[in-house]
């Protein structure tokens, strides 16, 4: 049998190159915009300095402490000593944000046991959903400890409950004291932001700087990519910033705030205004945030 061909397209090639095209030009466009950021956001040549020459002045005076806390997480619990996280950071770069391990590895399966240690009745039942992870923790890379827990056994972070309580929603949790998930060492390096230190091996390797926004979690960042939320990317990932040290100790602090605060750094960071928020985190460290 004779093949037959076609000298003219049929519509729906026509068609489908077209669309093909079209999402060729978005991809490129994209592709420049993202290339316009990480211009813009480039850590200049003196605060890069600074980050190389901190970093590696306290990685080589922690080391005696690093050793120490190493030898103590491994006796604690098996494991890793360190454990990474994904984050966004300057320029929506996604890279590696390490931390020393403060959780057991069989973290996960200790959460069916925590669901037998509700001991006191509830007050009032509610059949309100809640989260078993809330967003707050996640966003600066810890599972959520404490954690309470219904009669029914259901789990809340408590950063979860605390905002329901400002909704006036009541339900009824016990606070389980001491979760067994987190190790002994685990708590005290957390309670002393000791875990943190792990980053300065970011701020050496770049990615990273010793003062800067906070780097997110990549599902936050997806949700910031519009003109108003991108600027805060066109600043360096940082271990501490502007934030933590203009509202550390008022647990009011809205999501815009934050925000804000994360433009403001972006549009107006330098050399003189990291120095001088790097000495307001010593003091900041030491101060409860407000319940």
């Amino acid at each position: 049998m004779k093949e037959i061909t076609y000298s003219v397209p049929s519509d729906y090639l026509l068609e489908k190159e077209k669309i093909l095209a079209t999402q060729r030009e978005i991809a490129a466009q994209r592709q420049q915009e993202l290339e316009a950021i990480r211009e813009v956001s480039k850590i200049k040549w003196d605060k890069r300095l600074f980050d190389i020459f901190f970093s590696s002045l306290a990685l080589i005076c922690l080391l005696p402490l690093f050793a120490v806390i190493a030898i103590l997480i491994k006796v604690g619990s098996k494991g890793p000593v360190f454990y990474y996280s994904y984050r966004v950071g300057t320029g929506y770069k996604i890279f590696k944000f390490w931390k020393f391990r403060s959780m057991r590895t069989d973290a996960d399966q200790l959460l069916d046991s925590l669901k037998g240690q509700n001991q006191y009745a509830s007050i009032v039942k509610t059949t309100t959903p809640v989260a078993a992870v809330c967003a707050e923790c996640e966003r600066i890379g810890n599972p959520c400890s404490p954690l309470l827990i219904d009669e029914k056994g259901t789990l809340m972070c408590e950063n979860s409950y605390k905002e329901m309580k400002k909704q006036q929603v009541k339900p009824a949790f016990l606070k389980i004291k001491d979760d067994p998930r987190i190790t002994k060492i685990g708590k005290f390096i957390r309670n002393t932001s000791i875990d943190e230190l792990p980053q300065l091996y970011n701020v050496l390797t770049g990615d990273m700087s010793i003062v800067g926004n906070r780097p997110l979690p990549l599902y936050e960042a997806e949700k910031l990519t519009t003109d108003q939320f991108a600027t805060r990317f066109n600043a360096p990932a940082g271990i501490t910033g502007l934030w933590q040290v203009s509202k550390r100790g008022k647990g009011n602090m809205s999501e815009e705030e934050r925000i804000a605060l994360d433009n403001d750094y972006a549009q107006n960071h330098s050399l003189k205004r990291d120095l001088g928020i790097l000495l307001r985190t010593i003091p900041a460290l030491f101060q409860k945030e407000s319940v």
